[in-house]
């Protein structure tokens, strides 16, 4: 019979078991980094030997056939990885910006974003999002079906000049759109179904807002002049180092909302701010938006807040794709006619 532990005991024993878990996933990065590397070394090789000519494409699969043959159990050498090995290398081999990049992430997630990225731009913008975020294959390949790069470039956030002015990093950390389709919400929804579900889906609406949001509340109580109010959702962003407050909106946005929302901002400030901690932003995330209007309603505000669009379903990539193919060719042709 085991004997029961004490919580003394226990303490030490979690302690224990935490270094254990550190550990391993110190040797799974280092293991990761290596294996980048090496394949990294065979693409190098490879690629020299077809450019010199000592090699043709016929070649691959016999070192494929010949590393089976000679190295009984290994894995991940087959044709198809050795010439991924050799795209992989090429790729990046010129870009001394991006190279060191490649190595902080794992092989699955490297091929996810070599496979689908479209231009130098999209693989630099997914590799560093990726690292930044610690986004799982799983995460990395639902940004690429929610097309958050040609959103990215397409719809930039739009802010007040005040968040800007306070908050230096704010258009690295804030979306003009995000995608909820893990909500599965309805087409017809109430902001009581929006609330609800984005609570009890919280760590997924976290992971698509961004790694540094911290959740604090919901209706998160607001007490002026002896009324009570409640805000929506509170969180605190660990990088910009403030309160976050984010209203939710199930249908247009209207101008008069930032009212509403500065006066949550200011209470904010006064009775809930730290002395270390910046000044709150807010957030309107409101189904649908006229960007027109948007513009007009947050040129003129002293508020440090910005409206955001929230999607239900992923968006169509191949418009977007058209969409933004669109944008650099106009791009490129007034680049032209300077």
């Amino acid at each position: 019979m085991i004997e029961p532990i004490d919580s003394a005991l226990e303490k030490n024993f979690v302690e224990v078991v935490e270094m254990i878990q550190s550990a391993k996933q110190t040797v799974m990065q280092t293991m990761n980094a290596q294996l980048v590397e090496l394949y990294w070394q065979v693409g190098a090789y490879i690629s020299q030997k077809l450019k010199q000519s000592e090699w043709g494409d016929a070649v691959v699969p016999q070192l494929a056939e010949y590393l089976d043959r000679n190295q009984p159990g290994l894995r991940g050498f087959t044709r198809a990885n050795l010439f991924r090995m050799r795209k992989f290398y090429e790729t990046y081999s010129n870009d001394e910006k991006v190279a060191p990049l490649v190595r902080q992430l794992p092989w699955t997630h490297n091929l996810i974003i070599l496979n689908q990225s479209k231009r130098p731009e999209e693989r630099e913008f997914y590799l560093r999002l990726a690292i930044q975020e610690k986004w799982s294959k799983r995460e990395l390949e639902r940004q690429f079906k929610a097309a958050l790069f040609e959103r990215s470039v397409l719809n930039p956030v739009k802010v007040t000049p005040l968040v800007t002015q306070s908050h230096p990093n704010v258009l690295d950390v804030f979306r003009d759109a995000y995608v909820l389709e893990f909500l599965d919400l309805p087409e017809q929804h109430t902001e009581a179904d929006l609330h609800g579900r984005l609570l009890r889906q919280l760590k997924d609406f976290l992971a698509e807002l961004g790694r540094d949001f911290c959740f604090v509340g919901s209706e998160y109580p607001l007490q002026v002049g002896g009324r009570d109010f409640a805000l929506d959702l509170l969180f605190f962003h660990r990088g910009l180092n403030c309160l976050v407050a984010v209203e939710l909106k199930v249908g247009y946005f209207e101008p008069e909302y930032l009212g509403k929302l500065n006066f949550y901002l200011e209470a904010l400030d006064r009775d809930e701010r730290k002395p270390h901690e910046k000044p709150a932003i807010g957030v309107l995330l409101c189904a649908t938006k006229d960007d027109e209007v948007v513009e007009y309603a947050l040129n003129r505000s002293l508020s440090p807040a910005l409206i955001a669009e929230y999607q239900t379903q992923l968006p169509d990539k191949a418009l977007l794709q058209a969409k933004l193919h669109e944008f650099y060719m106009l791009n490129s042709l007034e680049k032209n006619e300077d």
